[in-house]
């Protein structure tokens, strides 16, 4: 059994604001309980989960939330109900009369033990934390003072003329805090005019190693603090207002933001080595068919090949935008497009091939999936990280002559990317008869059909060889040209471009699928069957006769189409499946088990 730090809950429940800061680290304590709690929102963005745990020193137990970089730790099962831990960094907020501890690392020393005591709550009657320090120190688990306290980035409490706050501690409650951050991403000046005014305004994203925030400066403070900062340097920071952030312009995982007013303090850092470095959660690409459209990630890939500068016209403000395109591969070996806007497009210096991370960028179903960085993003040219390294050496290794799937293969202008959905599953006529698709926005549906017919004719289309293009070429005197790639090719890719007739018991209904759809039909590539439709089209028709009568399970979408001023739903294909019968046979069995067959 795990030998607790008696005394510490009691300390915590009793020390004044200026003594928190001061009780050490390297505490051993028990988590009684772990319970989520999701905060309310006004936003569309989705609320952050927070954790309340419960801390026992055997003694006492205290109430405390658990720093949201943290989530990982409950998310993995990496610590649960009477899981001891050693408080490696601890923080706490006083707002009126209460305190709200905020645990900010922690290191798991056993998962498997009972309880250990009676804790109860501290109350009035308990000895004075002067008292209980002596004891702490006599009794404490001797793990948890021959180690010198350290967090997951191995920085341990700051203190100075101001006590250094983490950003995770920020609350519109407190005064005379101080941040140490690094400046991550700092926005150009923009103005506005409406018809309460005009004025202009920057951004600065901030982090350290709690977490991160927006800090915005408004009209005269732009001229006071913009050259201040500079993109990667690191400053103290004091006297902002904390205000609750504006979910709709920032996508960080934090509930407050900063205002910079005329008296906010800046002074720059010199030595930055504690401060850490940017914190990502990559994504694989094989990944992005699993996260929702208008979501942002992280990625990082090689630079497989980099578009030619070009433009677009603003609808909103009639303005020109600058935009430059990437093709992005990783070892997951599939391949994204990813769009560079304004300044990022004309600034972009990275050689083809080059490792590039990035830091929440926007996704998109245009083509299936793809990419695109807004004026929050972050891009890191060859970062010297362990996953940059990690995929340089997989790429030159063996990446190099692997081929890639692009996601504009797998749906229609996008869809439903997740996995067939037996609880989704709807029979032909109800999806008519429901009028999916008829609202401004696609919906989504899976079907268990049977392929009845294929248009035989105009089954593929030639499309440029590129990867990760995929438009279609124009034969030119025997050379075929890219428009969007300004290339020309001896021979272009056939692509499937499929519309086929599927039924189930209710009826019957037409669906277009692409290249994967295709594959999945026919198992040949559509350049086979080009060549087979050329050699002996007899062969060719019997391969359309045998693909018939065969039944998949559809992922689908549902949307309106309008075509010679006639507007009509289609049914876009995202994903095909074969049967798979043994799967089918447990869910009747699991069925006939149900209290739905007794």
């Amino acid at each position: 059994m795990s030998q607790l730090s008696s005394g510490i809950c009691l300390r915590l429940s009793e020390a004044s604001p200026s003594d928190i800061e001061n009780i050490g680290t390297g505490h051993t304590v028990q988590l009684l309980s772990i319970k989520k709690v999701t905060p309310t929102t006004n936003t569309a963005a989705p609320a952050v989960d927070r954790y309340r745990i419960i801390i026992s020193d055997g003694v006492h137990f205290v109430q405390a939330m658990l720093a949201t970089q943290l989530n990982d730790l409950v998310a993995n099962n990496e610590i649960g109900k009477n899981t001891v831990v050693i408080i490696d960094k601890l923080t706490c907020n006083f707002v009126q009369d209460k305190r709200l501890i905020i645990i900010l690392d922690l290191r798991v020393l056993t998962r498997d033990e009972d309880k250990i005591g009676s804790p109860t709550a501290p109350n009035e009657n308990a000895p004075a934390a002067s008292t209980v320090q002596a004891q702490a120190s006599s009794s404490s688990t001797p793990v948890a003072q021959s180690r010198q306290p350290q967090g997951r980035l191995g920085v341990p409490p700051k203190a100075g003329k101001s006590t250094v706050f983490p950003i995770e501690g920020l609350s519109p409650y407190q005064n005379n805090w101080t941040i140490k951050a690094r400046v991550t991403q700092k926005s150009d000046i923009r103005t506005w005019s409406n018809p309460r005014g005009e004025g202009k305004l920057f951004n600065v994203t901030l982090m350290d190693e709690s977490g991160e925030i927006r800090g915005t400066g408004f009209n005269q403070v732009v001229d006071e603090l913009y050259e201040k900062f500079e993109e990667g340097k690191v400053y103290l920071i004091s006297k902002a207002r904390v205000n609750l952030a504006k979910k709709k312009f920032s996508n960080l995982q934090n509930d407050y933001e900063l205002s910079f007013e005329r008296n906010t303090e800046v002074e720059e850092v010199t030595d930055v080595s504690e401060l850490p470095q940017i914190k990502y959660n990559f994504v694989p690409l094989s990944g992005l068919e699993e996260l929702q459209k208008d979501s942002t990630c992280d990625v990082i890939g090689i630079v497989q090949e980099i578009g030619p500068m070009g433009e677009i016209i603003s609808k909103a403000s009639n303005r020109t935008i600058p935009k430059r395109e990437l093709t992005l591969v990783d070892k997951s070996q599939f391949s994204v497009r990813l769009t560079l806007w304004g300044k990022q497009a004309e600034q972009f210096q990275a050689d083809e091939l080059s490792v590039v991370a990035f830091k929440g960028v926007k996704v998109g179903d245009f083509g299936g999936r793809s990419l695109s960085m807004m004026s929050s993003s972050l891009m890191s040219i060859s970062p010297d990280i362990e996953e940059a390294h990690v995929i340089r050496g997989w790429y030159d290794g063996m990446g190099s002559t692997q081929s890639f799937q692009s996601h504009s293969n797998a749906s229609l202008g996008g869809g439903s990317f997740g996995a067939f959905n037996r609880a989704e599953v709807r029979d032909l006529k109800d999806v008519k008869e429901s009028q999916l698709g008829m609202s401004d926005k696609a919906e989504f549906f899976s079907a268990r059909a049977t392929i009845m017919h294929i248009k035989a004719e105009n089954i593929s289309y030639p499309a440029c060889p590129t990867q990760g293009c995929n438009k279609k070429v124009t034969d030119m005197n025997g050379a075929w040209r890219c428009e969007k790639c300004e290339k020309s090719f001896e021979r272009p890719e056939h692509r499937y471009i499929m519309s086929m007739a599927v039924a189930d018991w209710s009826g019957q209904a037409w669906l277009q699928g692409f290249n994967d759809v295709g594959v999945m039909v026919f198992g040949k590539t559509a350049d086979e069957v080009v060549e087979m439709k050329e050699r002996n089209e007899a062969e060719y028709n019997a391969l359309m006769v045998q693909a018939s009568g065969i039944t998949y399970n559809f992922s689908c979408r549902a949307k309106q189409d309008t075509y010679n001023d006639q507007t009509r739903v289609r049914y876009g294909i995202s994903k095909i499946s074969p049967l798979d019968y043994r799967e089918e046979a447990k869910h009747l069995l699991d069925l006939l088990r149900s209290p739905w067959a007794q």
